[in-house]
């Protein structure tokens, strides 16, 4: 942490992403994997609800409806990720020390050139389909870009997730396993 000063939310926000009692949901890298592949699985559900509610004909209700029920477990799947990476991008810049600020820079560094990937393999796919057809695919474009979008902006939460490291084991645990042997 550098010597600025922590507001009273900095205070909050670094207590509760250095909460521990959630460890066991992301204490290992399977776990973590899980929670970063749910997160994704549940983003895809989202989005291809909001999707068919874009494009259907008719006003159904159901897609809003699954969607609400889907919104909390993507929320706790979200809150899983942040406190396996501690907050790494969910606090303030000044708030992270040296490592951190590091780590979430590669972080960014790499989602960023993920999802330029994606953009471009978007682009080309809208592209060649137009191509292929004769006129491009007008009512598919709104709904791709927004998915890009999105997936813009979770990226760097699935790239700290699937780059955390195991937590370092406690000396006293390690103590304790030594006197035992």
């Amino acid at each position: 942490m550098t010597t600025t000063r922590l507001t009273r939310y900095d205070r909050i926000m670094l207590r509760l992403m250095n909460d521990r009692r959630g460890q066991a949901w992301y204490a290992t890298a399977a776990r973590r994997r899980l929670a970063v592949a749910a997160h994704i699985t549940l983003t895809v559900a989202i989005g291809g609800l909001m999707t068919h509610l874009f494009l259907a004909e008719g006003e159904p209700l159901w897609p809003v409806a699954a969607m609400a029920v889907l919104l909390l477990p993507w929320m706790v799947a979200t809150g899983i990720i942040d406190g396996a990476t501690r907050g790494l991008l969910e606090l303030r810049e000044h708030v992270l020390d040296e490592r951190q600020s590091a780590e979430r820079s590669r972080v960014l560094a790499r989602s960023h050139r993920t999802t330029t990937l994606l953009l471009a393999a978007s682009a080309v796919a809208l592209l060649i389909t137009g191509g292929v057809d004769g006129n491009a695919p007008k009512a598919y474009a709104a709904p791709l870009l927004i998915a890009v979008l999105v997936v813009h902006w979770v990226m760097p939460l699935w790239v700290a997730g699937l780059r955390a490291q195991d937590e370092p084991a406690d000396d006293d645990a390690l103590e304790a396993g030594a006197l035992g042997r």
